[in-house]
């Protein structure tokens, strides 16, 4: 009987300490993705840094140089550079 006790325990803490807190970044991060716009300067998870120029259904026209647009799937920007 101690040992259910100990095994649900542990699972109550590998919950709250690992899934909980990682749905919660994964939620920030879609509502992230779903708002980006046109001129937002970004940085990819590749390290990628640039504006976007348009943004699709799925995909955003990265713009890395003059002349020089980038398409990525927009789940693959890491974060929004703020100025």
């Amino acid at each position: 009987m101690t040992i259910a006790i100990y095994f649900g325990l542990f699972l109550a803490i590998f919950y709250f300490f690992l899934i909980l807190p990682r749905k919660k970044q994964e939620k920030k991060h879609k509502i992230m993705v779903e708002e980006l716009k046109k001129g937002d300067r970004v940085v990819t998870i590749g390290g990628i840094r640039g504006e976007i120029g348009r943004v699709k259904e799925d995909t955003i026209m990265l713009k890395v140089a003059d002349n020089m647009e980038i398409e990525m799937v927009k789940k693959a920007v890491a974060y929004k550079v703020e100025e």
